[in-house]
């Protein structure tokens, strides 16, 4: 199928068409929302007669705090639907992704371990064990062959032996 381009005029006229009936659709929100308001506040707020004497206005205050107290009551009722309700959003969310299976596992790097690393890691730090063995060795020292120093000898008694001699020959 070929589409037809449509003239800017056309778009303009269809443009400010929606936006006259977005605006006729708001304007009828608001004013139910009006008549709603209006109608739960006759309900629930009769007019206030200014009480006169002491004991009126003392039953005015148990009114309005039973009032408060009831309204604390529904609002921490619908708090906690809220709460169990996102809880379960969140349950619902984890088997969503659970059954998708669309995320990609990262690659494993291969890892050079000791296998004292690995067994903490497949035992868990508690049960260790020491797979090193060299420590347990002891060392051995090497024996120094006193012939190869004789021939071969150490510079520094050299040096002193050489400046005893000048010594010797200068007095």
């Amino acid at each position: 199928m070929s589409e037809k381009k449509m003239s800017s005029s056309r778009k303009h006229h269809l443009k400010s068409l929606m936006l006259s009936i977005g605006k006729d659709l708001l304007e009828e929100e608001e004013k139910e929302r009006e008549e709603e308001r209006e109608r739960y506040m006759k309900e629930n707020c009769p007019p206030v007669s200014m009480p006169r004497s002491m004991q009126e206005l003392q039953e005015l205050c148990r009114e309005i705090h039973h009032k408060i107290d009831v309204i604390d009551e529904e609002r921490y009722d619908l708090d906690m639907k809220v709460n169990k309700s996102n809880k379960e959003i969140d349950d619902l969310k984890i088997k969503v992704q659970d059954l998708m299976g669309k995320f990609k596992k990262p690659v494993l790097r291969k890892v050079r371990m000791s296998a004292d690393a690995m067994l903490k890691a497949l035992l868990g730090s508690k049960h260790t064990v020491n797979m090193e063995l060299r420590a347990n060795l002891k060392q051995v020292k090497k024996e120094v062959k006193e012939e190869q120093l004789r021939d071969v000898g150490d510079w520094r008694k050299n040096i002193e032996d050489k400046s005893d001699r000048k010594k010797m020959f200068d007095s």
